[in-house]
C-alpha cells in the first residue's frame, strides 16, 4: 500500500526536475554574451556623457568671453551638458535591455 505523502513528494521532485530542465533548455537557446560587449557599452556610455558635457563647457566659455555675466556660463554649460548626457545615456541603456 502506497503512502499519500510519497506521491506528493514524488510530484514535488518531478516538478523541480522539470523546472531545472526548462531553465537549462532556455539557457542553451541564448547566445553567451561576449565580455568585451560590456566594456564597449561602458565606453559608449562614457562618450555619451562626456561629449555633451564638453560641448556645454565650450559653449559656456564662449558665452563668458562674449557676454560677461555675474554668474559663470561655463559652470552652467557643464552642468547642463552633464544632465543632458546622463539622460541620453539612461535612455540608451533602457533600449539595450
Amino acid at each position: 500500500m502506497e503512502n499519500k505523502g510519497d506521491k506528493t513528494s514524488e510530484n514535488v521532485f518531478s516538478r523541480r526536475i522539470a523546472e531545472n530542465e526548462m531553465r537549462k533548455l532556455n539557457a542553451l537557446g541564448h547566445e553567451k554574451e561576449n565580455p568585451l560587449l560590456g566594456l564597449s557599452m561602458f565606453g559608449m556610455i562614457g562618450w555619451t556623457v562626456a561629449v555633451p558635457a564638453l560641448l556645454g563647457t565650450a559653449l559656456g566659455i564662449w558665452l563668458d568671453k562674449t557676454y560677461p555675466q555675474s554668474f559663470s556660463c561655463t559652470l552652467t554649460g557643464l552642468i547642463l551638458g552633464l544632465v543632458t548626457g546622463c539622460i541620453v545615456a539612461w535612455n540608451w541603456i533602457i533600449k539595450e535591455k
